[in-house]
């Protein structure tokens, strides 16, 4: 996994645990890319070039090392190729030695997705990747061809959208003059046993802006062939660049490890936090917290569509639009309760006579219509941006309303507008997928 698939992970999450808060059954289905012609390259580098011991100690590198080997090889030697085509046919025609090899790359691969997802606590109830589908590929192009949904067209199967004008010169290939089949096959089938299985009324896509046109097919060819029986909706989003306004690489322009940028995400949030002045050992607690959040937060601040540019000094500010504003926020309300002696319990009725008394428990019900909105066009930014204003609120109430020192039902009042900000706080970003610290 590499910073490409930070996008669709963390809006994916997003608005699963906001559908859900809504009262929506959801189930996520993490469709991995377990198939195909790159398991050629995988096993012929496994078979000439594989060394055990890099394989215990980083499975992932190594599967890696030996796919661009192969792949290089493969590029400059005919031969090669041919035999990385022939190990792909012995996998889909079931050789044992192959299915093994894919197996346990399959098996280390999850192994270290599970660690990835793990620190960024994300879960998911389905992990049915291509191979789950080959079976059905088949009886699915016999079945488009029979009801003539399909045809040939020069040895490939086709099928063609004479009445649709954005369609029309597009056609979409469904099985290749060859016989194989495409990722269309694949995520037909997949819309197929979708419907069977779970008889959604939605089917959300989370993936990059550049497969609009791959899905507007599949869409229209699921509404041929009387698959659409849910709504299908694709939810595009765009890149992330660095500071050169290109795609986020390395230096020596490969993709950047997803592993390593959580990493590094965790290391620069703790010397932050050393340099703010905490102690090693609260500094370390919040590592995760405070750099995971910013990173979280960066992506999902942003109108999904927007290609945005990366900075590390920027998420991890506590100024402006940040997740650690907005966790700093939380942190100084707890602060106020910390300093109270004994439990504070609640009026059954407040009575607001300050201006930013007024504007804070008005921007605190908006909670309530925001939520909502955020899946119209799933926009998760609608909501950050919202506990950004509530911030920005609580602090200018903070500023102009002494709270402690207040007395009576004014202190009464205060201190329940302090709680469930902070409950309103804690509750956004908790739907971001963010965590807030007790101190920062």
């Amino acid at each position: 996994m590499h910073v490409g698939h930070i996008r669709s992970t963390i809006l994916g999450d997003a608005l699963t645990r906001i559908a859900r808060f809504l009262g929506h059954k959801v189930v996520t289905d993490n469709h991995i890319g377990d198939w195909g012609t790159q398991f050629g390259k995988v096993i012929y580098g496994w078979k000439h070039f594989l060394v055990r011991e890099a394989l215990a100690t980083d499975a992932v590198e190594e599967l890696v090392r030996l796919y661009k080997e192969a792949h290089a090889l493969s590029e400059s030697e005919p031969a090669v190729l041919d035999e990385c085509r022939q190990e792909l046919v012995k996998l889909q025609t079931g050789d044992a030695e192959n299915t093994r090899i894919w197996r346990e790359a399959i098996a280390l691969s999850r192994q270290a997705f599970d660690e990835i997802y793990e620190e960024l606590h994300i879960e998911f109830d389905e992990w049915l990747g291509e191979s789950f589908y080959n079976d059905r590929l088949q009886p699915l192009v016999d079945k488009l061809l029979a009801s003539g949904v399909a045809e040939v067209s020069e040895g490939a199967v086709c099928v063609f959208f004479p009445g649709d004008e954005a369609l029309a010169e597009r056609p979409c290939l469904i099985r290749k003059s060859d016989g194989a089949a495409l990722y269309a096959t694949t995520d037909l089938a997949t819309i197929a046993y979708r419907l069977e299985r779970w008889e959604p009324d939605e089917i959300w896509y989370v993936t990059g802006a550049p497969q609009q046109l791959h899905f507007q097919q599949v869409f229209a060819v699921a509404e041929k062939a009387g698959l659409a029986k849910a709504r299908l909706r694709h939810i595009p989003f765009g890149s992330i660049l660095g500071e050169d306004r290109k795609v986020m690489k390395t230096r020596s322009g490969a993709n950047i490890s997803l592993r390593d940028l959580l990493a590094e995400a965790r290391e620069r949030a703790l010397q932050a936090g050393l340099d703010r002045g905490l102690d090693a050992g609260a500094a370390a607690a919040n590592a995760g917290i405070i750099g995971l959040g910013a990173l979280k937060y960066s992506e999902l601040s942003q109108f999904r569509m927007t290609d945005y540019i990366f900075a590390w000094d920027k998420m991890l500010s506590l100024q402006g639009n940040t997740a650690p504003y907005l966790q700093n926020a939380y942190v100084r309300i707890q602060s106020i309760f910390r300093k109270l002696e004994g439990e504070f319990v609640p009026a059954e009725s407040f009575g607001f006579s300050e201006i930013a008394e007024l504007s804070l428990a008005k921007k605190l019900f908006q909670f309530g219509e925001i939520v909502p909105a955020v899946l119209h066009d799933f926009r998760p930014n609608l909501l950050a941006t919202y506990l950004y204003e509530l911030a920005n609120t609580f602090h200018g109430f903070y500023e102009a309303c002494p709270v402690l020192k207040s007395e009576g039902a004014t202190r009464e009042s205060r201190l329940a507008l302090c709680r469930q900000t902070a409950a309103t706080l804690q509750e956004g970003l908790g739907l971001l997928g963010i965590d807030t610290p007790e101190r920062m």
